[in-house]
């Protein structure tokens, strides 16, 4: 709604205006862009026209409602999935998300899972078998391996320390 506004407001044409995405109808003058740009920044919004910028943000908000807000992980192997997603080689995807952020989609995922485990065994409603099941891990031990790999923690000492160290997904 704020992007609409400020299209409006500036009277720039669009022919498609969905969740971070925006296909105006002319092309946009620099002064245009840059008016554009410190208006999004007022509400807090921000103008993605690198279009490597766009497809690591794609990425990443895959991985994060894949990880953290469908009931499973899928239970194809994430290139497909990813690659799916996206409607493009995974293996170009991949490069980029690499170059840009300095770690691989799959150290990404594996973060993020790692955070999602810390979340559901601060619930304490699910073992560590149905979390394992849940998020797609071959095996419960292989879960702890890679719980303790990336916290220095096993999952049952993490579930019984007092203070709960989490990560901001943005932080990830």
């Amino acid at each position: 709604m704020v992007v609409k506004a400020e299209l409006e407001k500036m009277g720039i044409r669009f022919a498609l205006l969905e969740l971070g995405s925006v296909e105006t109808m002319d092309d946009l003058s620099p002064e245009q862009l840059r008016e554009l740009k410190i208006a999004l920044l007022k509400s807090g919004l921000e103008l993605m026209d690198d279009k490597r910028a766009v497809l690591i943000e794609k990425i990443k908000n895959i991985i994060i409602e894949m990880v953290h807000y469908s009931d499973e992980v899928p239970k194809i192997n994430h290139s497909v999935y990813i690659s799916e997603k996206l409607g493009q080689d995974y293996t170009h995807a991949a490069k980029m998300f690499s170059e840009v952020k300095g770690i691989t989609i799959e150290h990404f995922i594996i973060a993020h899972k790692i955070e999602r485990v810390k979340e559901l065994l601060l619930y304490d409603e699910l073992s560590l078998t149905q979390i394992s099941y849940m998020l797609n891990y071959s095996s419960v031990a292989h879960l702890s391996q890679q719980f303790k790999k990336v916290t220095g923690l096993t999952p049952s000492f993490f579930k019984q320390l007092k203070i709960k160290k989490r990560i901001a997904l943005d932080n990830l």
